[in-house]
């Protein structure tokens, strides 16, 4: 039996409805942003202004509760958030390593920053928990979300944010159920030792994620670095993000999501979106101040879909004596790279060395600075590695 057309095609938009899976194949998610920080510089007022025209909604730390239960509210610029014209969304961050789970007060500290937030004139969207719990907890966690539901009013969404770690749980699907939606984090969910993003596992826990809620869901992607330092035992003892930490150990290394390899996640992704899928959450807003987000250049880059230009260049400057000359990496694209390995020295100098992490090598084929520690330099700036003393000038390789 031969159905009309239009029915069919109703019959197609009901199997959409209740399956969540006809996500839009080749169309661009939409952007989201953590607004992580807890002082509201100048930089992150400027930050909101201009870097927010390819973002939906912010995601705005309100308050959060540490190891010791010990409750902290955080004061954003109002009118800044106002202005954006963007939904707000305040997140409650929760130490996932709480010690004790006192419902009754943790309900009371939310509903008090739920009354604030409606208070202040921002197109206030709803509240996202950021609640790091072991599973063990899950069923603790999925009553509190059980009692907080009835303090939020008409249009005001519950989010939470979710662990890969996680998805063997069996409580899992009920704790998804008390959401209206989650968000996925797939950054920095592993051991430091395995870096801060892996595409492939990723795109693996996307998929399983994707059958454990019937809710719609986000997916929280990196748009920073970060440094983490071990001690002689092999431990984490110090971990550089956005609130950097004072550390001498020498075993260091630098965590970095690559904007180009994110964007070409982004385009994977786009091309085949995961079933509930509806957006994408960036962590977090880059500012002016802050060295381990990516620049405003490549944010905007991977957030507008726009291809990235990578281009490092190394230059011999002549100083201010004679037959002196400086060497700079000079990042010249719209792509935060990491330093380059090598940079080779073809000329007749008689004298070198290197600084910022760069040492000064002797090889077959001449001079070479050497990288002893990785980093990351941002689009648009350099960073000084080294002097030459040379009759002439010198030529200078990058070697990535």
């Amino acid at each position: 039996m031969h159905l009309p057309l239009f029915r069919w095609m109703g019959l197609w938009l009901l199997a959409c409805g209740v399956l969540a899976a006809c996500a839009p194949h080749g169309a661009s998610l939409p952007n989201d942003a953590y607004v992580w920080q807890r002082q509201w510089t100048p930089a992150l007022v400027q930050a909101v202004q201009s870097e927010g025209q390819s973002v939906r909604a912010w995601r705005v730390l309100a308050a959060e509760m540490d190891v010791q239960g010990q409750w902290r509210v955080f004061t954003p610029d109002w009118r800044a958030l106002a202005d954006s014209g963007k939904p707000v969304v305040a997140v409650v961050r929760i130490e996932g390593q709480l010690r004790q789970w006192n419902e009754a007060a943790l309900l009371a500290d939310v509903q008090t920053v739920l009354g604030r937030w409606r208070q202040q004139g921002i197109a206030f969207a709803g509240i996202e928990l950021d609640h790091d719990a072991g599973t063990a907890r899950l069923p603790a966690y999925t009553h509190f979300l059980q009692v907080l539901r009835p303090s939020l009013q008409a249009g005001e969404r519950l989010s939470l944010t979710a662990l890969p770690t996680w998805l063997e749980s069996a409580d899992l699907d009920g704790l998804l159920a008390q959401a209206d939606e989650s968000v996925l984090q797939v950054h920095a969910v592993q051991s430091p030792r395995a870096g801060l993003f892996d595409a492939g596992k990723a795109r693996a826990w996307m998929q399983d994620f994707a059958h454990h809620t019937r809710k719609p869901w986000r997916v929280a992607l990196p748009a920073y670095g970060t440094r983490v330092s071990w001690d002689t035992q092999g431990r984490v003892s110090a971990i550089e993000s956005e609130r950097p930490t004072l550390s001498r150990d020498d075993d260091t290394s630098e965590l970095f999501a690559d904007p180009r390899a994110m964007q070409q996640f982004v385009s994977t992704l786009e091309s085949d979106v995961p079933p509930g899928l509806i957006g994408i959450v960036w962590f977090r807003l880059p500012t002016s101040d802050d060295a381990r987000a990516w620049s405003a250049a490549s944010w905007q880059a991977v957030l507008g879909r726009i291809a990235l230009r990578a281009s490092l260049v190394a230059r011999a400057e002549p100083a201010s004596d004679a037959g002196r000359y400086d060497v700079r990496l000079v990042n010249e694209g719209d792509a935060d790279l990491s330093l380059p390995s090598l940079v080779r020295v073809d000329g007749s100098c008689v004298l070198a060395d290197g600084i910022n992490g760069y040492t000064l090598q002797r090889g077959t084929a001449g001079l070479y600075l050497q990288r002893s520690r990785t980093g990351t330099l941002r689009a648009g700036q350099a960073l000084l590695v080294g002097w030459l003393r040379c009759p002439a000038p010198p030529s200078l390789r990058v070697e990535t």
